[in-house]
């Protein structure tokens, strides 16, 4: 019997590397575009080239069954439209033009605004996109949008696994350290404007664990998710006809809360707290309804769960 195929695109990143790893766990032999990071595998086959090309697009997808798309950028205005735009325009421009099964994006909760909006209910899959202040957010609605139009104008299977904010290995312990996320590069993912009073413990180097609070100094909430649940979740709708024609928020079990987590992590490092103001977010939750219901997520990693794994893996050698 014929091989099953899929054409990877962003199959060097953090999430790329794992969809790979699970395509040929699942049988497929993988052809992957590679701009700069290597893919390696059992039956991967490397294309050199760059998505804003067409016709090497063309030939990563000519004959698979199943594309995935990945390939993004952060912060960068010389390069986000080329690969998150126009990349994602050719990629779908391909799939209109072959046979495929399914075209499955990876998108991010980014496409609705989060914790920059007020958002008085969870936030369903009929949110409306609302991107937050940047090239990201900006990119993901624009993919979401394409992906969207191809399915109604030309009938491409689109599948949308819209995630969370993703974490692995130790990267929770990151956000929660005062020392790494004073104005950051990436906007959402800091503190914002903090007190001279905080910028005095960030000069003289003495680490704390943050309490967020919103404008009237109740503890943020905010929904996260673990690479593990990710996949999990990928795996779900992998050539699930189930999955055709949908959109699927991805997260955590259940948000988190900014205090509840900060004197967890403070019990488990022994790392003070500290209160920062945050007034220009809101709290928010995913509601991950319909992936439960439609193709049986069970997410495995609550917020206690993830501090555990990342502070186990800050320790291996």
């Amino acid at each position: 019997m014929k091989m099953k195929t899929a054409a990877v695109f962003g199959a060097g990143g953090k999430l790329g590397r794992r969809v790979v790893a699970l395509l040929e766990q699942r049988g497929f032999a993988v052809r992957a575009l590679v701009h700069r990071t290597p893919v390696a595998g059992r039956n991967v086959t490397s294309i050199p080239g760059d998505i804003a090309g067409q016709e090497v697009v063309e030939d990563v997808v000519r004959g698979a069954d199943v594309v995935v798309q990945l390939a993004t950028t952060k912060e960068d205005a010389a390069t986000f439209f080329d690969v998150s735009v126009r990349g994602t325009f050719n990629v779908l421009e391909a799939c209109r033009h072959q046979k495929i099964r399914q075209f499955l994006l990876f998108g991010g909760d980014a496409a609705l605004g989060i914790w920059f909006y007020p958002q008085p209910i969870p936030i369903d899959e009929n949110h409306p996109r609302t991107a937050y202040p940047g090239y990201y957010a900006f990119s993901k609605v624009m993919e979401e949008t394409m992906a969207e139009q191809y399915a109604i104008q030309y009938g491409v299977p689109v599948t949308v696994l819209r995630s969370s904010w993703v974490f692995e290995g130790a990267d929770l312990l990151k956000h929660f350290s005062l020392l790494q996320n004073v104005r950051p590069a990436e906007k959402g993912h800091g503190f914002g404007e903090v007190s001279e009073e905080t910028m005095a413990l960030v000069r003289s180097g003495q680490e704390r664990i943050p309490i967020l609070t919103d404008a009237r100094g109740v503890p943020l909430r905010r929904h996260i998710v673990h690479v593990d649940d990710v996949m999990q979740a990928f795996d779900r709708m992998l050539d699930n006809p189930s999955a055709t024609g949908q959109t699927f928020n991805i997260a955590g079990p259940s948000p988190f809360d900014y205090r509840v987590a900060a004197e967890y992590l403070s019990g488990k490092l022994g790392i003070p707290t500290v209160e920062l103001s945050c007034p220009s977010y809101h709290p928010f939750e995913i509601n991950i309804t319909r992936a439960r219901t439609v193709l049986g997520y069970a997410p495995e990693n609550d917020f206690f769960r993830m501090v555990d794994r990342a502070i186990a893996a800050a320790h291996q050698p």
